[in-house]
């Protein structure tokens, strides 16, 4: 393993910004794994910190196939880590709509170009990524709909899900749509949970990271097959929202079964504890995320639910 500095930059008032990048192997640039862009991403570092440790180890013993190079950065955003906010602590803005960057532009461009520029040059790539809404998900692979994407491979992570997602426009300025659109196959996984370490759900994500290196014959890692992903769209979910703002009181969660009319939570409210709102699920099928603060807002995206 070697580790070096993919950027750097000085800071102010902290000491110097830096991002880490460990490399693996020798040879075709063949896939970059990146972990959190967002300072909340807690998860997702973790789970990136013991995809490092896992690929030590299998190299140790000559796990890593002749002429593949394996780049993982596990932070891009830790400076806001440090203070517990999600996107860039100067300005507020996010790194993960800043792509491809522009190394002559703001911060947060300037640091998305540099990385883009790095990672740009692998034919595979993978991001630990989280949803805008705090909550679970059911572990899945997501891809964006550019024309460029492969089921087939998202497959051999062997999670329960493959989602291919339409993009907004909003969409074309992170890292998974570039990715796709400059050449790279790119693998977003979402493993559960954003701010908190869910070990069992970082688990499930690091081995399916793994399990996709081992089927590619880029490393020689034998592990059990995982599910036979199912693959869905947009259409496939039903989206259940709030009509109420208040406490949020849950009777089900993300990988629950459900039926049309079971109840799924309550609205209270916060000064009575009187019942505001009742939800009702709509369809019969599975809950693929499930929002999990407890104070809600009207409108609010609460469960996304697979429909069978």
């Amino acid at each position: 393993m070697e580790r070096e500095i993919i950027f750097r930059m000085n800071s102010p008032f902290r000491e110097e910004f830096r991002i880490q990048g460990f490399r693996f192997g020798k040879g075709k640039k063949t896939i970059a794994i990146v972990g959190s862009i967002r300072g909340d991403e807690v998860q997702q570092q973790f789970i990136c910190s013991q995809i490092v440790k896992n690929l030590m180890e299998i190299e140790e013993k000559g796990g890593i196939l002749p002429d593949h190079e394996i780049l993982v950065i596990p932070s891009v955003n830790h400076f806001s880590m440090n203070i517990n906010k999600r996107f860039w602590a100067m300005d507020n803005t996010d790194i993960n709509r800043m792509f491809p960057g522009y190394e002559k532009g703001e911060t947060t461009q300037r640091i998305a170009h540099a990385v883009f520029e790095e990672i740009k040059q692998y034919k595979y790539g993978i991001q630990l990524a989280s949803f805008y809404l705090p909550g679970e998900f059911v572990p899945h692979v997501r891809m964006m709909n550019t024309g460029y994407q492969d089921t087939d491979l998202a497959k051999l992570f062997g999670l329960p899900f493959v989602l291919v997602s339409d993009a907004k426009p909003y969409d074309t300025a992170i890292l998974n749509y570039n990715w796709q659109v400059f050449g790279t196959q790119a693998f977003s996984v979402y493993s559960g949970t954003t701010d908190s370490v869910h070990k069992a759900s970082a688990k499930v994500a690091w081995l399916a990271v793994l399990r996709f290196l081992h089927k590619m014959k880029i490393i020689h890692n034998p592990i059990h097959e995982g599910y036979n992903s199912a693959i869905i769209t947009d259409s496939n979910q039903v989206t259940v929202k709030s009509d109420r703002g208040g406490i949020l009181y849950t009777f089900k969660g993300a990988n629950d079964e459900v039926k049309e009319g079971d109840m799924l939570a309550k609205v209270l409210d916060p000064f009575t504890g009187e019942t505001l709102s009742t939800i009702i699920s709509p369809a019969k099928g599975m809950i693929f995320f499930a929002y999990e603060k407890p104070l809600i807002s009207e409108n609010t995206v609460l469960y996304k639910i697979v429909v069978y």
